[in-house]
C-alpha cells in the first residue's frame, strides 16, 4: 500500500501534460501515445492539468470500474480537487454529468423511460425509416460527398429532435452551438454564452410545451414541472444535456466508425456479407470499444480516503479515467490494439460504468446497429475519396471524430 502525495508544483515539469496529443497522422484510431507510457510505469500515475494541478490518472479496466462505481468519489466540478481539464464554465455546474446523487438520481429518474430498451427497440422502424431517406437522398445527389454533413450528423440529430420534440429545422443552431461548448478553442465566455443561448431557446420551448403538451420527452417534463418537482432551469439543462449528447457523439461514431471499417477492408466485408444480426450487434460493440469519442475520459474528485491498485488515494485529490486506455487493458481484451469485430467485447467502458453510466447508450446502439447493417449494404463500393493523411480530425475538443469524411462510391 502506497501513501505518497505530489503537490500541483512538486517537480509538475516532468510530470506530462493532460489532456494528451493523440498521433492521427499514424494511428487515429488508438489512445494517445502518452496515455501506453503511463500505463507502463503503473497503475496510477500522476498528470499535469492547465491550471498547474495534477490528478491521478487511472489506467487500469479495473481500476477505472471500482473508481467510478466507489461512493467515496463526486462528479460535481465544485468538490474540491475536481480534475477539470479546461476553465470550467459556470453552466455546466448545473449539468446532470455533474451533479450527485440524490440530486443526480432525482433529474436522471425524471428522463429515463424513454430511453428503457423496450422503448428504444421500437424506434428501430422509425430510425431504419431515417437512415434509409439520408442515403436515397445521398445516392440521388453528386459525389463524392461529405459523409458527416449528408449522413453521419443528419440521422441522429433527427432522431433525437423527433425523441425530445424539438422542431429538426433548428438543428444546425444546436450544431454550431455544441461544437463551440466542445471545442477547446473556445473561451470560457463563448462556452458560457452557448450555454445561455441554449437555454434561452429550450425555456421558450418548454414554456410552449407546458402550455401544450405533445407526445415527447419535453412534454413528459410538464408535469413535474407544474407540480413544482422540476423547474424550468432544470429541464431547460436536461433538455441541452440530451441534445448535445444524443447527436454529437453517435455522429462522431457514425464518421468514425465508418474510417475504421474503410481502413480494415476485412472487417468491413465481414459485416457487410453477414445476414446474422450478432455479428452487427457484435460489430457495434467492438467499435465502440475500439474507438473512443469522449476524449477527456471520466473525471472525479475524491470526498473520502480510500485505496485503488495499492495507492491511498486522499480526500480532495482528482482521478481521470481515459476509457480509451480502460478499453485497450491487455488483460481484459486480448490483442486489445486489433480492430475484430467477432470479439465479445460488451464488457467495453465507452459508456463509462456506475450511477453516472450513459443514459442514452440503448438509443446510441440501436442507431449505430442501423447505420452498420445497412449503409454498407446498401452502398457496397463505398470508399475514401481522399487520402486517409487528408481527413481533418477533431483534435481540439472533448468530442473526437472527423470534421469531415468525404466518400464516393
Amino acid at each position: 500500500m502506497s501513501d505518497t502525495t505530489t503537490s500541483a508544483g512538486e517537480n509538475s515539469a516532468e510530470i506530462p501534460a493532460f489532456p494528451m496529443s493523440k498521433n492521427t497522422a499514424a494511428c487515429p484510431f488508438d489512445p494517445a501515445p502518452d496515455l501506453y507510457t503511463q500505463r507502463q510505469e503503473g497503475p496510477l500515475t500522476r498528470v499535469r492539468l492547465w491550471d498547474g494541478s495534477t490528478p491521478w490518472l487511472v489506467t487500469g479496466y479495473n481500476d477505472q470500474r471500482s473508481v467510478l462505481a466507489d461512493p467515496r468519489v463526486s462528479a460535481n466540478l465544485n468538490t474540491p480537487g475536481f480534475p477539470s481539464t479546461s476553465p470550467p464554465v459556470a453552466a455546466a455546474k448545473t449539468s446532470l454529468f455533474r451533479m450527485d446523487d440524490p440530486e443526480h438520481a432525482r433529474l436522471r429518474r425524471m428522463i429515463t423511460a424513454p430511453f428503457a430498451i423496450k422503448r428504444v427497440n421500437a424506434m428501430r422502424p422509425a430510425v431504419q425509416k431515417i437512415v434509409d431517406d439520408q442515403i436515397d437522398a445521398m445516392l440521388a445527389g453528386p459525389k463524392p460527398v461529405d459523409l458527416v454533413e449528408a449522413f453521419a450528423l443528419p440521422v441522429p440529430s433527427v432522431v433525437i429532435s423527433e425523441l425530445l420534440g424539438v422542431p429538426y429545422d433548428a438543428h444546425e443552431f444546436f450544431q454550431d452551438n455544441s461544437q463551440i461548448m466542445a471545442s477547446r478553442n473556445s473561451t470560457p465566455e463563448q462556452k458560457s454564452g452557448a450555454v445561455r443561448t441554449l437555454i434561452e431557446y429550450l425555456h421558450g420551448l418548454i414554456s410552449d410545451k407546458v402550455s401544450n403538451p405533445g407526445d415527447d420527452l419535453l412534454s413528459g417534463l410538464a408535469e413535474p414541472i407544474k407540480t413544482g418537482e422540476l423547474t424550468q432551469q432544470e429541464a431547460a439543462g436536461l433538455g441541452i444535456l440530451l441534445l448535445a449528447a444524443g447527436h454529437e457523439t453517435t455522429a462522431n461514431m457514425i464518421a468514425l466508425g465508418t474510417l475504421a471499417l474503410l481502413q480494415h477492408p476485412d472487417q468491413l466485408a465481414l459485416l457487410r456479407e453477414s445476414e446474422d444480426p450478432k455479428v452487427v450487434t457484435s460489430a457495434v460493440e467492438e467499435l465502440l470499444r475500439y474507438l473512443n469519442i469522449a476524449h477527456d475520459g471520466r473525471l472525479r474528485a475524491a470526498t473520502e480516503d480510500f485505496e485503488v491498485a495499492g495507492q491511498i488515494i486522499h480526500a480532495g485529490e482528482g482521478l481521470i479515467m481515459p476509457n480509451e486506455i480502460g478499453n485497450r487493458d491487455p488483460e481484459i481484451f486480448d490483442d486489445p490494439d486489433r480492430l475484430d469485430i467477432t470479439r465479445d467485447a460488451r464488457r467495453h467502458v465507452a459508456f463509462g460504468f456506475g450511477v453516472h453510466q450513459c443514459l442514452g447508450q440503448s438509443l446510441a446502439r440501436v442507431e449505430l446497429q442501423i447505420v452498420y447493417s445497412t449503409l454498407y449494404k446498401r452502398i457496397p463500393t463505398l470508399k475514401l475519396a481522399t487520402e486517409l493523411d487528408q481527413i481533418p480530425f477533431k483534435d481540439d475538443g472533448i468530442i473526437y471524430g472527423v470534421y469531415k469524411l468525404p466518400v464516393t462510391w
